[in-house]
């Protein structure tokens, strides 16, 4: 028997991916509409907007499709209520980069994640990095434009 992997995130992103879920069915009826004005307009094997309207149903569907299976394994995690030395999922940690400049990184969820708000998935590879590190530790990290040194300088749960 399978087993069904949990999918951590925090109550934020679960909050958005519902809000997602909820403006995609609400887009369902109008998608029909679509599809019936279209065959309306007749020969459907030269009917673009028909073509059209059918791949954004398929498109909507498989989305709702996605998110469903999301938030069905869900398992929300609330960093506050989490505590120690270690890194963590929701965990925010300060690094020191090559220059002792602080770069400040919080652990989330593949849904949630944003480089540039500061919010890193548990699955990329500074993420998997970090996980299980505590403060002093060196992290090295291969990416893309070449191998990243860090130290980590603080963990927070906040």
């Amino acid at each position: 028997m399978a087993t069904v992997e949990k999918m951590p995130m925090l109550q934020e992103g679960y909050e958005k991916l519902t809000a997602d879920l909820k403006r995609l069915k609400a887009e369902r009826p109008l998608i029909v509409d679509a599809i019936e004005e279209a065959r309306a307009h007749g020969d459907l094997s030269e009917n673009a907007e028909y073509h059209a309207a059918k791949e954004q149903q398929g498109q909507n569907e498989a989305t709702i499709s996605d998110i469903e299976d999301k938030l069905s394994r869900a398992q929300i995690i609330d960093p506050r209520d989490l505590s120690g030395d270690k890194v963590v999922f929701g965990a925010t940690v300060t690094l020191l980069d090559d220059d002792d400049k602080p770069v400040k990184y919080q652990i989330v969820g593949q849904t949630e994640a944003d480089a540039k708000t500061g919010r890193i998935s548990y699955n990329s590879p500074l993420g998997r990095a970090l996980i299980g590190r505590r403060v002093d530790d060196e992290v090295e990290v291969s990416v893309p434009a070449g191998d990243r040194y860090y130290v980590v300088s603080k963990v927070e749960f906040i």
